[in-house]
């Protein structure tokens, strides 16, 4: 196992020797025989200045240690690998040697829920293929708000996996260790914990592979056809897309008077049928909204169809019911949301719809073109926050 001294020790954490001389004086650090430090003692260094800056004692910690209450052999495990640690280069010099404004370098760290760095800073090992990334992108003649929209996007969504994941493993393995009778240091770092952590990282890259598989099919055929259409050979009806706001009613009070536990029992159920019904209707989840949840569909008629099997799903299940707005038009995509005055007033529309009630718009009505959905005018309505009147539609299935 590599070893390192106390000066390379202190450097990659951002320490200084005196304060690693500390730590061993507790009984925090035990370096080796000849003075030196392991990896995994890099990470504890770095587990305790977390430790401090969450207000716990250093004199705490160490007689906790001292008394064998509490243990930090558990960062040795393979798993704790991945706690990042910085390499002999800052910033500035990546910057210089690989050609790249030293500003896209540090928006890497920022990116990942961290402060922003200064130049000066030294980049971790973690970082690294993200600058390779962001060097080929900016070489290429990437723009650079591109660039840092996709890293921005990148590092939530993966910050929602990472936290869901911890959260599982609270729920799943400390707190059980613990109604056993067992310290939660000892529910970490085992063979168990070590498998978890390879299986998870590969079925995370292979989730994405399968999410990357429909983008990249969708943009194939709308190529295919551009080009068809191009040479004459196609034609393609143009329906702009459908926005759907797909609300719970009464989803507030029912927190207030079920609790935490049954709106996230609430939410688990709505997830599942909103996720079920949009998939086989053409269309997918954007984004959760509390309350509900918005929707985007390519074909609007489907987007109807895929509302009304929502709000009879939700009775069926024997949730609060919901209501549902839809709009049909131009929609901007960006960091994987949709924005725009179509979005806007599909969400005007929903607030303005009944429980248990289906409304669209005109360009909806215009461009459904499923027989297994029909339309009953309501007529001119003032939604709030729109200039002048709407045109709406109760949609139902024909009689």
């Amino acid at each position: 196992m590599d070893t390192i001294e106390i000066d390379e020790a202190a450097a990659r954490t951002g320490s200084t020797p005196a304060d690693l001389r500390r730590l061993i004086e507790l009984g925090i650090l035990t370096p080796d025989a000849d003075g030196r430090f392991t990896t995994g003692d890099v990470r504890r260094i770095g587990l305790v200045q977390g430790v401090v800056a969450a207000g716990i004692p250093l004199d705490g910690l160490s007689e906790a240690i001292r008394s064998g209450q509490v243990s930090m052999a558990f960062i040795d495990a393979a798993a704790f690998d991945r706690f990042v640690s910085p390499i002999d280069v800052t910033f500035a010099q990546l910057a210089e040697e690989r050609g790249v404004p030293v500003e896209l370098l540090t928006f890497i760290r920022e990116a990942a829920g961290s402060g922003v760095p200064s130049p000066d800073d030294r980049v971790r090992n973690e970082e690294l293929p993200y600058v390779d990334l962001i060097e080929m992108q900016f070489k290429a003649g990437f723009r650079t708000s591109s660039i840092q929209r996709m890293a921005r996007v990148e590092g939530d969504s993966m910050r929602r996996i990472a936290e869901t994941q911890s959260a599982m493993w609270q729920h799943e393995v400390i707190e059980p260790g613990i109604a056993a009778g067992m310290r939660p240091d000892e529910t970490l770092g085992n063979e168990f914990g070590d498998r978890m952590s390879v299986l998870s990282e590969r079925a995370v890259v292979a989730m994405y592979h399968m999410q990357q598989t429909r983008a990249w099919t969708t943009g194939i055929i709308e190529g295919l056809e551009a080009m068809l259409a191009s040479a004459g050979l196609h034609t393609r009806a143009e329906h702009p897309p459908a926005m759907c706001f797909f609300d719970i009613t009464g989803y507030t009070r029912l927190t207030q008077e079920r609790g935490d536990e049954a709106a996230a029992d609430l939410a688990e159920q709505l997830g599942r049928l909103v996720q079920r019904e949009s998939v086989r209707h053409g269309g997918r989840a954007v984004k959760w909204l509390g309350d509900g949840v918005m929707l985007h569909f390519p074909n609007p008629g489907h987007g109807v169809a895929a509302a009304l099997d929502m709000v009879h799903g939700v009775v069926d299940a024997g949730l609060p019911p919901a209501h549902v707005g839809l709009h049909a038009g131009p929609v901007i995509f960006q960091e994987g949301d949709y924005y725009g005055q179509t979005v806007n007033l599909a969400a005007r529309i929903a607030a303005h719809a009944d429980p248990g009630q289906v409304l669209v718009s005109q360009t909806v009505v215009d461009a459904c073109d499923d027989e297994a959905v029909a339309f009953t005018e309501i007529g001119a309505v003032e939604l709030k926050g729109v200039d002048g009147t709407t045109q709406l539609f109760a949609a139902g299935r024909p009689r």
